[in-house]
């Protein structure tokens, strides 16, 4: 006998309607479904649930499906003769009756089956809470706002002077002029015309009132001549030229009374050098001094030329006409006046040689 017929040749312990252990084995292992602890881990599985369900059932039924999944034969004896008993069934099939004892429960995880892949369901978005709108406010109309009215500038009038200064002229320049010279400031004739006259006795009626010497009749100045501001004498007898260099005024004076004020400009008590090199200090020295001699007209001095000089002091310092005599002081260390002021002083005899001259 070769190979081939021991091959086909059955076991003789094989007795007809027995399926012996091993054959049941290969055919179950090989060929047959997957275990049934295979199942129960996919059996959450909702996409292979028909499957497996089928597939359970088939089993309870007893059939052992072959290679092509068909039942074995019959071998010509009852379908209970081909059988196996239950207590055989379970000696000969422990795997595919008895749980593995170490399987873990069925979880969520483990319950895809291979081939599929497991994705969670999309996450729902979770609902935007629009904000609700607000509630508009009814339209209303804005309330008119009260118009800040600015009143009309009130008009020229005498309560409220409009300033006079060089160059005016008329009814209000000669009332000035006339109220100027009843307190004793020079300005020659009240002829309504704000010239350079009318300008020097303003000067000396601030100079007067302690006021910014400017020129110009303002309300404060306005206010002073108003009141009669009058400069006051510091000698109480006799004739006296007196300087006063901070107020800038030249009053003659008779027996402690004020005859006559003039604006003057003095010296700058500033350093300068004369033509022979010699440094000097341009200022007005202060005290009590007598004139000693003058002259007539213009005459030309080391320092420029001066008008009808009246000299008193050793060093040469008079009191002179000059063209420029502005509200501050300007001069090297003379008094100076305008000349049509200087005129008058020769005119009426004021300052004669041997009177007094106090600066102060």
């Amino acid at each position: 006998m070769d190979v081939q017929d021991l091959e086909r040749t059955p076991p003789p312990e094989a007795a007809v309607g027995h399926t012996p252990p091993a054959v049941v084995d290969r055919r179950t292992r090989t060929a047959g479904p997957r275990p049934r602890v295979a199942w129960r881990r996919r059996a959450a599985t909702a996409a292979l649930a028909g499957t497996l369900v089928a597939g359970l059932a088939g089993c309870a039924a007893g059939t052992t499906p072959g290679a092509s999944g068909a039942r074995a034969p019959a071998t010509g004896v009852d379908e209970a003769a081909t059988t196996a008993p239950p207590a055989a069934a379970a000696a000969t099939e422990p795997a595919l009756t008895a749980p593995e004892p170490d399987a873990p429960a069925p979880t969520s995880d483990a319950t895809t089956p291979p081939g599929l892949t497991a994705s969670a369901p999309p996450a729902e978005p979770e609902p935007t809470q629009e904000p609700e709108p607000e509630p508009m406010a009814p339209a209303t109309s804005p309330a008119p706002s009260p118009t800040a009215s600015t009143p009309p500038a009130p008009a020229p009038s005498d309560s409220a002077p409009v300033a006079l200064r060089s160059g005016d002229r008329g009814e209000r320049v000669r009332a000035a002029q006339e109220r100027l010279s009843d307190l004793g400031y020079w300005l020659g004739d009240a002829d309504g015309s704000y010239g350079e006259l009318t300008r020097q006795a303003v000067f000396a009626l601030q100079g007067a009132a302690g006021l910014q010497r400017d020129g110009v009749l303002g309300p404060r100045t306005s206010a002073a001549l108003a009141d009669g501001v009058r400069p006051q004498a510091s000698t109480s007898s006799g004739r006296a030229l007196e300087i006063d260099r901070d107020a800038g005024l030249a009053l003659f004076v008779v027996d402690g009374e004020v005859q006559l004020a003039l604006h003057t400009s003095t010296g700058t008590f500033e350093t300068y050098v004369r033509d022979d090199g010699a440094e000097r200090l341009a200022d007005t020295p202060g005290g009590t001094f007598a004139v000693t001699w003058a002259e007539r007209g213009w005459t030309d001095a080391a320092l420029g030329r001066l008008y009808s000089p009246r000299y008193f002091h050793p060093d040469g310092i008079a009191l002179h006409g000059s063209t420029s005599v502005p509200g501050y002081p300007a001069s090297h260390g003379c008094a100076r006046v305008t000349t049509a002021a200087m005129d008058m002083v020769w005119a009426r005899g004021l300052m004669p040689v041997g009177s007094t001259v106090v600066v102060r």
